[in-house]
């Protein structure tokens, strides 16, 4: 067991943005923990044996290995910021809407992005497939400037990263689109403090290093 919350992360993965601006949010201190992928550290394996990221081990050992659970998880601890509280609509609805992301949408965003050089066909298939989840977004925002209001909640900080990860495929594609409610919810995100924060480059974690905390507010506490 560890004297402090642990927090294994990747800078690029969308799952480990989600974790992280719930974490941000929350103001729960995290020793961060920044890896890559095909050097996973030996600590990360034994306590989570499928190697994903991100995964995090609580103070008593407990270690949570699933984007969302760390998100609640420390939402549940503190919300500044009423993201489990939306102004519309209720905090079932949002994970309702977030399964149908990761479920779903997300698939098709794989073989969208990993088949996009070397088989068009199938990458512009799922490209036109996921377009029903961007379309339902938009008419979604329609009714305001965040997915269940005009405050941003749950629903947004963890379906944000995947949308970033979709339009950058084909940007000019992308920003093309008939969806302006959706174009919008996003640059706002690519454009905010809060995903400067999580995006911002820290060294490799290696074994006996000074710990780095997360948030950085969190820092000297």
């Amino acid at each position: 067991m560890s004297d402090q919350k642990i927090l294994y992360s990747f800078r690029r993965c969308p799952y480990a943005m989600r974790a992280r601006l719930a974490v941000a949010s929350s103001q729960e201190r995290f020793e961060l923990r920044e890896i890559i992928l095909h050097a996973k550290p030996a600590h990360m394996l034994e306590i989570s044996p499928k190697g994903t990221v991100p995964v995090a081990q609580l103070e008593d050992g407990t270690v949570i290995d699933e984007s969302l659970d760390i998100a609640l998880w420390a939402l549940r601890q503190n919300d500044p910021e009423h993201l489990l509280t939306p102004d519309r609509g209720t905090e079932t609805e949002m994970l309702s809407l977030i399964e149908r992301q990761d479920t779903s949408f997300k698939p098709l965003l794989d073989r969208y992005k990993y088949h996009f050089h070397s088989d068009k066909e199938a990458s512009l298939a799922a490209r036109d497939d996921a377009r029903h989840f961007l379309a339902d977004l938009d008419a979604q925002l329609a009714n305001g400037d965040r997915l269940f209001g005009d405050r941003t909640s749950l629903a947004d900080i963890c379906i944000w990263p995947f949308i970033r990860q979709f339009a950058h495929v084909d940007k000019e594609w992308f920003w093309s689109l008939p969806y302006p409610h959706l174009i919008e919810w996003l640059d706002v995100f690519l454009n905010s403090d809060r995903f400067a924060a999580i995006m911002k480059k820290y060294a490799l974690w290696v074994p006996d290093q000074q710990p780095v905390f997360f948030p950085e507010a969190a820092q000297n506490q």
